[in-house]
């Protein structure tokens, strides 16, 4: 085995701490041959689809490689910003301001942002951040809920890139976050925002929470998504002081004909049309960015599908995205997760300790008398 080149060390080079923020990824444009390219290293990742190779190789190179993309093109060109693609555009803002907060609760840490699948790549940020000598890496997946087909995926990319180097740094992983307080809490926050702008729902209206799906042979596998959507739903739901029958947690995205977790998010929308409900306001809390499945899937779909089978009003919730509540909670969170790692460069002098110390000090009385 060859080992990836290490940076060059110099005696006395300050170490450094970093967060490595990962998010699923998008197509680098709205046409079919990025397209083609996003979906062949998506869906050639086994914790995505585990069907034997011999299998699913005919399939996806046969079937799906050759008619999909040029289709699904025309949805994300449906919702591409002058600025690209929402997902990409809202995690760099995230990273950009996680990197501020964790300043201000005096955290001098480094934190970057990469992509599952396309770029960047999880491989060429890890070399990044190695040649800005972090020595230590907190690793945070961007999914709420843990599962095999997303979280632990992401542990995989970052296991093969850390055999190639010779002198790995010390790691450490954030599992979930689907039933953290400072989470649930923006969460909540969107919902009663949206809600200032358009009314509460009143009797017989419902609030949707769609998650994406997974087969339901996951589920009976171990997989513990279902459990931790059903968590997270049933906690929103509880901060809004909701009522059983005022909400429904329902899952979305099903693909191919195996039976995914269940209820399915755009019959359910139809049936809840058709038997009387007049409005319905969705949120997606396991997409902590707004993308092809929040913009076009449930935003322009979903709704008409509801309106069609004679709802009168459709809203979509949005994303966590950049509000201030999600970033805070991340910051919370990740200064959790690094107890008993040093806070600033190992080269920083004892004055400057104090400084950030006290700016530490100050920020968590600050946050202490928020609280209050």
């Amino acid at each position: 085995m060859s080992f990836v080149a290490e940076p060059a060390y110099q005696h006395g080079s300050p170490s450094r701490t970093a967060v490595l923020m990962v998010n699923l990824g998008t197509p680098d444009a709205p046409d079919a041959s990025s397209v083609r390219r996003f979906l062949r290293e998506f869906l050639s990742d086994p914790r995505v689809v585990e069907i034997p190779r011999l299998v699913w190789a005919p399939i996806l190179y046969g079937f799906i490689l050759p008619l999909r993309p040029r289709k699904s093109a025309a949805k994300y060109e449906s919702i591409w910003t002058e600025r690209g693609s929402p997902l990409m555009v809202y995690s760099a803002q995230q990273a950009l301001l996680l990197r501020g907060y964790l300043g201000q609760r005096g955290l001098d840490v480094d934190v970057a942002l990469a992509m599952r699948y396309g770029e960047p790549s999880v491989a060429s940020v890890l070399r990044e951040l190695r040649a800005r000598h972090a020595e230590r890496i907190l690793v945070l997946p961007m999914y709420p809920q843990y599962s095999a087909t997303t979280t632990a995926s992401v542990f995989d990319a970052v296991a093969d890139e850390l055999k190639v180097m010779r002198n790995v740094p010390a790691m450490r992983w954030i599992r979930n976050f689907h039933d953290d307080a400072g989470y649930i809490g923006a969460l909540k926050r969107s919902v009663l925002e949206h809600w200032g702008k358009f009314g509460r729902l009143q009797k017989r209206d419902k609030l949707v929470i769609s998650f994406h799906g997974i087969p339901k042979r996951s589920l009976m596998l171990g997989d513990p998504y279902h459990c931790e959507c059903q968590k997270t739903g049933r906690l929103l739901a509880e901060s809004l002081e909701l009522d059983r029958s005022d909400y429904l947690v329902t899952f979305q995205s099903r693909f191919g004909r195996a039976e995914w977790l269940q209820p399915y998010t755009a019959p359910s929308l139809s049936q809840l049309a058709s038997t009387g409900v007049r409005r319905v306001d969705v949120i997606c809390p396991g997409f902590v960015t707004d993308c092809l499945e929040t913009l076009e899937e449930i935003a322009i779909e979903a709704k008409q599908l509801f309106l069609a089978g004679g709802g009168k009003e459709f809203h979509t919730i949005a994303c966590l995205n950049d509000s201030p509540a999600f970033i805070a909670a991340l910051a919370e969170l990740i200064e959790r997760q690094m107890s008993g790692w040093p806070e600033t460069s190992t080269d920083c002098s004892d004055t400057e300790r104090r400084d950030v110390d006290a700016k530490k000090s100050r920020e968590r009385a600050r946050l202490m008398g928020a609280q209050n």
